[in-house]
């Protein structure tokens, strides 16, 4: 994926999407960006088909007597049913605020010209496409909702204070502290990162992300203003149907708003944000990013590497000289039960995500390898120190998998003469 950039600002021009790639030029990028923008048409539908119609054709097959007996109170199972109709009816007015502001930003009309493929967006998600639309509205709970604080908590503020140990006395006088945040999501810990007063540049090569991202950070009307039921189409390990329909509010912070009352601050600006569009290891490994980023922070993201080593060449070719990399997260690695290419590759080509092979390594392997890679580990967590934390987790559900995210910050070394 070739880069653009989103931009969080008041006026109207910003909100849109800018570069000079045109994923509509390219096919291969062009079909990824449909896929995206028509898995979020189909998620009222998808939702409601493999939710709530398969369940009431699964409820409808048992005996008579007894789905007569769970319709009737204190069960009421079809009542239910429909009260999860409802939620998920609330969710897709998100999604399709979402699928309009992404229409208007690529210039693409709601009812495309089948015979255009420059055009014809509809159709086109896979099974994939639309799951990862699912889990994308599901996010907001995490990135975006009050209720969601906990789990930002133990994930975004160890970087935020150590970007304000390393970097507030170099800010404050004025100078731009810039800092990377590859595999951005929804974008809200590049918008702490900025609200702190440093620029940040957020990277994420997922158009179901960036799509989300640029509605919540540009889009959004007001705090607590969109509802969302985050585990409406979650029928296990429920304590209650009052957990599994409760309602969050998001954003809990209005992006806009609080951007023009950081300008009216005038002892904490707000930093610059932007968003590339772009695989990390191609669009950073570039000349052009050569030593430019005084911090680059990864965030539940060394994991997506099928490659590491390909991560910490990037990410050392993009920091300035003793710039800082602070890393919190765990290593589930996302290509370990996926089958890879074996066949060679130019070992001096940056491929990025779609490049043959894969491995998974040891937290210890990791540190190993940071430190051979050109960087000192200056601070690390030992494991009875790590706070726990889970990922979009319902904190009432019987089944809690938690994490214990590692956190470490580790400095560029000198060049070797």
């Amino acid at each position: 994926m070739a880069s653009g950039a989103q931009h969080l600002d008041e006026s109207e021009d910003a909100r849109s999407w800018a570069g000079d790639f045109d994923p509509l030029g390219d096919p291969e990028e062009r079909r990824v960006l449909f896929a995206a923008l028509d898995s979020f048409r189909q998620y009222r539908r998808t939702a409601h088909l493999n939710t709530t119609h398969r369940r009431r054709q699964a409820f409808y097959a048992l005996p008579s007597a007894h789905w007569q007996m769970l319709a009737e109170p204190p069960f009421s199972i079809l009542d239910n049913f429909n009260r999860v109709d409802d939620a998920i009816d609330t969710n897709a007015e998100i999604v399709d605020a979402i699928l309009a502001t992404g229409l208007s930003s690529f210039g693409l009309p709601a009812n495309p010209d089948p015979a255009d493929p420059r055009q014809n967006w509809h159709g086109v998600a896979t099974s994939s496409d639309v799951n990862k639309a699912h889990s994308t509205i599901r996010q907001f709970y995490r990135d975006w909702s009050a209720e969601g604080q906990p789990e930002r908590d133990v994930s975004y503020v160890p970087v935020l204070q150590t970007l304000k140990t390393e970097f507030a006395q170099r800010r404050d006088l004025g100078e731009e502290i810039k800092v990377l945040v590859p595999g951005a999501g929804l974008g809200r810990l590049v918008f702490e990162i900025c609200r702190a007063g440093f620029a940040a540049e957020g990277n994420e090569i997922s158009y179901h992300q960036l799509l989300a991202s640029s509605w919540v950070l540009n889009h959004t009307r007001g705090p607590q203003h969109h509802e969302l039921y985050p585990f409406a189409l979650h029928f296990s390990n429920l304590l209650s149907r009052e957990q599994q329909l409760r309602k969050v509010m998001i954003p809990d912070v209005h992006p806009g708003a609080t951007m023009l009352e950081a300008q009216a601050n005038s002892t904490m600006p707000f930093g610059s944000m932007s968003m590339s569009a772009a695989d990390f290891v191609v669009l950073y490994s570039n000349p052009s990013n050569r030593e430019v980023f005084d911090a680059v922070t990864t965030v539940f993201f060394i994991d997506t590497a099928p490659n590491l080593i390909r991560y910490i060449e990037t990410i050392r070719h993009c920091l300035k000289p003793r710039g800082l990399w602070i890393n919190n997260g765990p290593l589930l690695w996302h290509f370990e039960d996926t089958q890879r290419s074996h066949s060679g590759s130019d070992p001096a080509s940056h491929q990025g995500i779609g490049e043959p092979g894969s491995v998974e390594l040891t937290e210890e392997e990791v540190f190993c390898l940071v430190e051979r890679m050109g960087f000192s580990i200056e601070q690390r967590q030992c494991v009875e120190e790590r706070a726990e934390c889970g990922y979009i987790q319902d904190s009432e559900s019987m089944l809690r998998p938690l994490y214990r995210p590692s956190h470490w910050v580790a400095r560029k070394k000198p060049e070797q003469k």
